[in-house]
């Protein structure tokens, strides 16, 4: 099965993806790629307006995969994902996100590279990173840009999770909608079908120029800060071997 879904709707004007491996929709390497893939291929779609990314099954995403965190990997799924992010960021048209459940880590990461979000009730958004013994490279980065610099740190720093009503209270959520694929397109129909494709492209490239500049460097940053330093200590290890282990991590606190 293919872990994506893409397709065209109002006549060339709207994308849609749809994260496609329920119940998890777990955003690993073949997940990255085929995202990445999509974009590129629909990127010179000249009437695209919009973007909507939401997912099969009740939950969002569950985050990343903990197998590729692991040292032998977690270099090559850094630089996959964080291109990823870029390419969306660089997207000409906006990239609208609905939610449904769980949505953490790294499912988290690809809808803060999207926006605005769109959520459901009963969805959740969390970095739960820290829990295993590390810390989440792009949130880092791109949770200040949705939310103010004290709630980006609780959420980094803490590893919990927050309902809707509370997410959309921080400004992480635009809309709480019991049907959040719908509160996405009815914000398409109103404020982008009818807008110019090549206007909008221009004022997207407007409005992100000095973030996406930041974004990329501040990138770098935390990938060398998370690969040279957080993955030579024990307990960023220790964490994720635990985790794989289904036990519960013991903490030297080096």
């Amino acid at each position: 099965m293919s872990p994506l879904k893409d397709w065209l709707e109002h006549d060339g004007a709207l994308l849609r993806l749809r994260l496609n491996r329920p119940k998890a929709n777990i955003v690993d390497a073949q997940m990255i790629a085929a995202l990445d893939g999509a974009l590129v291929a629909w990127r010179t779609q000249t009437t695209l307006r919009g973007v909507l990314l939401d997912a099969e099954g009740p939950h969002f995403s569950f985050g990343a995969s903990v197998e590729e965190h692991l040292p032998a990997s977690c270099a090559a799924m850094l630089a996959s994902l964080h291109s990823l992010i870029i390419r969306m960021l660089e997207f000409p048209v906006p990239i609208l996100v609905a939610v449904r459940g769980q949505c953490l880590g790294g499912g988290l990461e690809v809808a803060l590279a999207g926006g605005p979000i769109f959520a459901a009730p009963d969805a959740q958004f969390g970095q739960p990173e820290m829990m295993l013994g590390v810390f989440a490279p792009a949130a880092s980065v791109l949770l200040p840009y949705r939310v103010n610099q004290p709630a980006a740190e609780d959420l980094l720093f803490s590893g919990r999770s927050i309902a809707a009503a509370e997410a959309k209270a921080i400004g992480l959520v635009q809309t709480v909608f019991d049907d959040p694929q719908i509160a996405a397109l009815t914000y398409f129909e109103q404020h982008l079908a009818t807008k110019s494709a090549a206007a909008l492209a221009c004022a997207v490239a407007a409005a992100r120029g000095a973030m996406i500049r930041d974004v990329r460097q501040r990138l770098g940053e935390v990938e060398k800060l998370y690969l040279e330093r957080l993955m030579n200590t024990r307990d960023a290890n220790e964490g994720l071997t635990a985790f794989l282990a289904k036990r519960k991590p013991q903490w030297e606190h080096r």
